[in-house]
């Protein structure tokens, strides 16, 4: 069985300030702290989340 590609993502900036949907994406990707890093399948849903938000997360290599 071949291992399902993943993403790392990282959240670079604050939700303070920032519209109620764009906090839930930040809960709905796991993150809540800044600098945390979390691994997500690499999913077309997952990638629509990272793009709503480029301004808050960064994807890490």
């Amino acid at each position: 069985m071949a291992k399902a590609k993943t993403v790392k993502i990282k959240q670079i900036g604050s939700p303070i300030r920032r519209p109620e949907s764009q906090r839930q994406i930040l809960i709905g990707l796991g993150l809540n702290k800044l600098h945390k890093v979390v691994e997500r399948q690499d999913t077309p849903e997952v990638r629509g989340a990272i793009a709503k938000i480029p301004h808050l997360v960064t994807v890490v290599d």
